[in-house]
């Protein structure tokens, strides 16, 4: 292996062998030898070699897929819209079409997807972070342009490439304790279940101080949506139990073909924020058309003159903001995605780990770049992982759908996001067992972990959940007497998010 992807010395964290080291993996079968096109794919991406199959790596990448697809729609209604009225207006008044940004979220979540498959052979899917579409719509653009604040993204993505390019990602990477990267494993595992039950209906916000949320609407789960998705998750957990092949791609399909049969029947329609018993996001039905030509008029439309706008201190928040969010969220993800593939090494670490940190900073640059939004590792690539891949061949197949749907933006509005939310609480559950591994002897270690794992679902937010658990465990660890067994590396990065955490105060006092 090179400098960046060699086995790291463990950091101690008083602990034992004996309650941290995961189940022994099974003996990696010898690789082809012929020198036909396939044999070379399979060495390249390590297909036998990682236990896989072909079969199992098109599945995989097919589950992803159809797991993720939901970001062509949704991304379009963050950062755009159909009408100025409904979309997020810039501070010059300008907005970005819904059209033209499914294009582009599409055609970007493929090419990064293909990238990062080819280079970090892992089977991790690209698209547009939700939570900094978000910060971007929302935060962002009542101060500068949309170009401007995509232009915003590039230079957040070229400082995480340049963090990365360093060594200086894989070093802080490689400083997280153990425990720790099993905690943001577990935390991830929690957030993506209750991504899956909010998506479903089946927890909703209650709109009332206490409690914040509460089952289904006013109590009851009787909607037809959220009756899709009960039945999804029981079947899709019934095949992963007794250990069907394609357990995850069969419930994802019968449980749709189940929805649009339903749709056609009762027509419930979309709730469009009005019918809490409509389906959350798209309804499952055919559409009229399966073809539509990408308009892809928003690449390259980024502009660097939010320095001068807004100022440039005003401006380094915006960006420091960016990058926190961007750097821990990515790694906790892929801290996550490869404990739960099998490929992280006894310290979770996994190969080629700083090419993956630096193309995951190059998804920023180019999200910026085609106006979709910085592009990074999305935790539903763990449905594919669920599914049973174990390579960057998975990724090939994901992100050549994603390059077919900027064609057929229509068909990825057939499977509702309640069919998509059972996958997810099943990766969920598969992702939560890890905690077996997490030492409870020692309390030093308990609440840092616990602070990681709750705070991720509860604050939605994965770098969030990371901050809180890296903070505690250097104070509380410190101040316990093991002060010596903390990474001097781990205290900068605690005291980065100490910063990110009042920020808030900072921007006050500077006027920001």
């Amino acid at each position: 292996m090179s400098a960046s992807e060699h086995e790291s010395a463990a950091v101690a964290d008083g602990t034992t062998a004996a309650t941290t080291a995961p189940a022994p993996e099974p003996a990696a079968r010898p690789e082809p030898t012929g020198r036909g096109t396939k044999s070379v794919l399979d060495r390249y991406f390590e297909i036998t070699r990682r236990g896989s199959t072909w079969g199992r790596e098109v599945r995989g990448g097919l589950v992803t897929f159809v797991t993720m697809a939901y970001i062509v729609i949704l991304n379009p209604l963050i950062l755009g819209g159909f009408s100025a009225d409904q979309a997020a207006v810039d501070v010059a008044g300008n907005w970005l079409p819904n059209g033209q940004v499914a294009a582009v979220t599409a055609l970007t979540a493929g090419v990064m997807t293909i990238l990062f498959g080819v280079i970090a052979r892992l089977p991790f899917g690209f698209a547009a972070g939700l939570g900094i579409n978000s910060f971007l719509a929302v935060s962002v653009v009542g101060q500068v342009t949309w170009p401007e604040a995509m232009g915003l993204v590039v230079i957040n993505g070229l400082i995480i490439v340049l963090l990365a390019s360093t060594g200086l990602r894989a070093m802080i990477f490689t400083a997280v304790p153990r425990q720790l990267k099993i905690a943001i494993t577990v935390g991830i595992g929690l957030f993506i279940a209750f991504i899956g039950l909010v998506d479903s209906g089946f927890v909703r916000a209650s709109g009332v101080a206490s409690p914040p949320v509460q089952l289904g609407e006013s109590g009851s789960v009787a909607s037809l949506p959220t009756a899709v998705f009960v039945i999804g998750l029981l079947v899709i957990g019934v095949l992963v139990a007794r250990k069907v092949k394609g357990a995850l791609l069969i419930g994802i399909v019968g449980t749709t073909v189940l929805a649009v049969i339903l749709e056609a029947i009762f027509k419930v329609g979309p709730s469009l924020g009005t019918n809490p018993a409509g389906w959350n996001l798209n309804a499952p039905v055919l559409p009229s058309s399966f073809v539509a030509l990408p308009d892809l008029s928003l690449v390259g439309e980024v502009s660097f003159g939010a320095f001068e706008r807004i100022g440039i201190l005003a401006a380094v928040m915006l960006v420091f903001t960016l990058v926190f969010t961007n750097f821990f969220d990515a790694m906790g993800t892929m801290t996550g995605l490869s404990n739960e593939a099998g490929v992280a090494d006894k310290n979770g670490n996994f190969p080629r780990l700083k090419s993956a940190l630096i193309v995951e900073g190059v998804g920023a640059v180019v999200g910026g770049a085609t106006s979709s939004s910085s592009n990074t590792v999305f935790i539903e690539s763990g449905a594919g992982i669920g599914e049973g891949a174990r390579t960057g061949f998975a990724n090939i197949v994901t992100g050549l759908l994603f390059l077919a749907a900027m064609f057929f933006t229509p068909l990825t509005q057939i499977v509702p996001l309640e069919v998509a939310a059972a996958a997810l609480v099943i990766v969920g559950a598969m992702m939560v067992s890890q905690i077996r591994f997490i030492d409870f002897s020692d309390f030093s270690i308990v609440l840092p972990v616990f602070l990681t794992i709750i705070v991720m679902p509860l604050s939605y937010s994965i770098a969030n959940g990371i901050g809180a658990g890296f903070i505690s465990w250097v104070i509380v660890r410190s101040l316990s007497g093991k002060a010596r067994e903390i990474s001097p590396l781990l205290w900068v990065v605690a005291v980065g998010f100490l910063v990110f955490f009042v920020r808030g105060p900072i921007e006050v006092m500077f006027g920001v």
